[in-house]
């Protein structure tokens, strides 16, 4: 007698339930049913892993830095700020020690100089480089405020009105893209002596916009073609509310994932403006500016020059993944591979019969 045996699928391993067309539709309306936007939004965010680990070491990031040399009017728990003058030390390098002491370390501990100590400018490199990310924090932020507000404002009225106003909008665009940013920020340092955060922060900010934009303007090019924006115009409504209030708002995902991914750009443009020596100028610091004073130090005291560095890449590397993380939870078209288990609840009568047929039977 012999046993009828089911075709072996080879893209399917014994026993799994083979992915049918719309499966993955399904299961995704079914998960999202009775949800809002938002929560939509969120559930796919934390369901990418990479972003959410970037959003947690970013927070401990700010955190770090705000709480231990302390951030305006308010103290912080670290004993040496940036710009207090530290006892020379002969032994210069890291008191950091991160083995604990049944592996044969010294202990868990930070020590009074975890990241090292510049004897010639006689400063703890812990405080320089946690000032250094407030400065560069606080450049991003600015940043990113007046290119999403000039970005936005230029995308959206070339994007909905068309015609003449999107030439000229689009060719003053065009005319800021070939202005080269790097030399921008050089001859503003040099000839107004800009040399404060702010002014890297404003000229950052005034020059960044131009990408947003245009993204912002596709967009609203194809968004002004639809339904909901004919019937708007049918009952009255005005162009200002038309793009604040009914276009505007279906673009939040394109602006938030560009806005994020710009950030992580401008902290490299600004590492780059203080490696050349046109950014912020002691006595402040900023993780570019570091990276500049110490690059002749790599070789007798790498400590400090790594330090900034791992910094400026964490941070970035932390900015990409969650724009990676937040392209995915906004765009409608991202969908996810189904698990077995998935399946199986959805039809559990095809998880009995493939089952049933694994066993194999004969008359």
């Amino acid at each position: 007698m012999t046993l009828l045996q089911e075709p072996h699928d080879p893209q399917h391993s014994p026993g799994e339930l083979p992915v049918e067309p719309g499966d993955e539709q399904l299961l995704e309306q079914r998960e999202v049913a009775g949800l809002s936007q938002g929560q939509i939004v969120r559930r796919r965010f934390f369901r990418h892993k990479g972003a959410v680990v970037s959003l947690i070491v970013l927070t401990f990031i700010v955190l770090l830095a705000t709480t231990s040399i302390g951030f305006g009017p308010f103290d912080g728990w670290w004993k040496w700020d940036y710009d207090t003058v530290v006892p020379p030390n002969p032994d210069q390098g890291p008191t950091m020690s991160l083995r604990p002491t049944w592996l044969g370390g010294a202990g868990i501990r930070l020590g009074d100089h975890p990241f090292g100590l510049d004897n010639e400018r006689a400063r703890d490199m812990f405080a320089l480089t946690m000032r250094g990310v407030q400065q560069t924090l606080v450049v991003i932020l600015v940043l990113a405020v007046l290119a999403v507000t000039i970005g936005v404002t230029i995308g959206a009225l070339a994007g909905y009105f068309g015609r003449w106003v999107d030439s000229v909008l689009m060719r003053f665009t065009d005319i800021i893209i070939t202005i080269p940013l790097l030399l921008i920020a050089a001859v503003a340092s040099y000839a107004f002596k800009f040399s404060g955060i702010w002014s890297v922060a404003l000229a950052l900010g005034l020059f960044t916009w131009t990408g947003l934009a245009r993204l912002v303007r596709a967009e609203f090019l194809a968004l002004r073609e639809r339904e909901f924006v004919d019937a708007a115009r049918v009952a009255g409504a005005s162009n200002f509310r038309i793009i604040f209030k009914h276009i505007l708002p279906n673009t939040v995902g394109t602006i938030v994932v560009a806005t994020t991914l710009l950030m992580g750009a401008g902290i490299l443009t600004e590492a780059a403006i203080g490696f050349l020596g046109f950014g912020i100028q002691n006595p402040d610091v900023s993780l570019g500016s570091l990276v500049n004073d110490y690059d002749g130090a790599f070789s007798s005291r790498p400590w400090l020059f790594i330090w900034p560095g791992v910094f400026i890449v964490t941070i970035v590397l932390c900015l990409q993944f969650i724009g990676d993380g937040l392209r995915d939870a906004f765009d409608p078209r991202q969908k996810r591979i189904p698990k077995r288990k998935d399946l199986e609840q959805k039809s559990p009568e095809a998880g009995e019969l493939a089952g049933g047929a694994s066993t194999g039977g004969g008359g």
